[in-house]
């Protein structure tokens, strides 16, 4: 993948100047609570990452972030306003989502699908222009899916069709960028790949949120850590700050020692592992 190259200041804002946050929001499914009164925000400019373990509300927390997923009480508000004033090409010209799980309609070339992330630009009055062209040509560069431009989309591999779906993302050329699980399906260099491709988007200047399930990636790259732990936060901040051995047992139920990554100086987490009787 090619690499972006700027500098950035991520330096946190008040919460005024934060473009995404939230209000006190309670989620729902049905009649099941999966957040009460949470209320957190978005540091402009920063590779913010959630951790926490299996079903613990992340992806809800996204997908109420989107707009996707409306709260049953308090907001989300998007450039200080509620999100739900917005209308949805509003949205999707601030906001872009890539979901854990998408479906392409059956017969979709990869050109054409990636063309779809330039959708809330078009109306009546402004149809398919040459800038369209050139953001769905980068954003394939970008993830190095031009080559299978004329592939039909259901013909690919999983990782494959997971960088397709992130080239449509990058096509809408939003200031903030929302992905829930980005690296599933990919082998771990190209795992690798697209987290160094985030990282170049936020030192550009992008603001990225992302659902991670592998805390040394999070670790690595999140200039932002939010950890939850049954549908609330239980600690944000610094990776540094918040990767510690007693948040990691809380939270994912895991002993383990912390020592600084080698390459990164960031924290690894090491598993102690199951103790067996031949360990004394």
């Amino acid at each position: 993948m090619k690499t972006i190259t700027a500098n950035v200041q991520n330096a946190a804002p008040t919460e005024s100047e934060t473009r995404l946050r939230t209000e006190n929001i309670t989620i729902k499914y049905d009649d099941r609570v999966i957040s009460r009164n949470l209320s957190l925000s978005i540091p402009d400019g920063s590779y913010t990452v959630i951790v926490g373990p299996n079903a613990c509300g992340k992806s809800t927390l996204l997908r109420t972030l989107s707009k996707l997923l409306k709260p049953t009480e308090g907001q989300v508000l998007l450039d200080g306003k509620g999100i739900s004033t917005y209308k949805s090409k509003e949205v999707a010209r601030k906001l872009g989502f890539l979901p854990q799980s998408s479906t392409a309609p059956e017969g979709i070339t990869v050109a054409n699908l990636v063309a779809h992330g330039r959708y809330p630009y078009q109306s009546f009055i402004r149809q398919w222009t040459d800038d369209d062209e050139e953001a769905v040509a980068s954003a394939m560069r970008l993830t190095d899916t031009s080559e299978l431009s004329h592939r039909f989309v259901d013909e690919l591999s999983g990782g494959q069709r997971q960088r397709v779906w992130v080239a449509m993302a990058l096509a809408q050329q939003t200031p903030l960028l929302l992905l829930d699980e980005p690296t599933t399906y990919l082998d771990i260099a190209h795992q690798i790949e697209l987290l160094e491709l985030f990282k170049d988007l936020n030192e550009q200047g992008r603001t990225i949120v992302a659902v991670l399930h592998d805390l040394n990636h999070a670790a690595r790259y999140a200039t932002h850590m939010i950890a939850m732990k049954n549908g609330q936060v239980v600690g944000q901040g610094h990776p540094r700050e918040v990767v510690t051995e007693r948040m990691v047992e809380d939270v994912f139920g895991l002993k383990c020692k912390i020592i600084d990554d080698p390459v990164s100086h960031t924290p690894l987490v090491v598993p102690l592992g199951r103790e067996r009787p031949s360990d004394h």
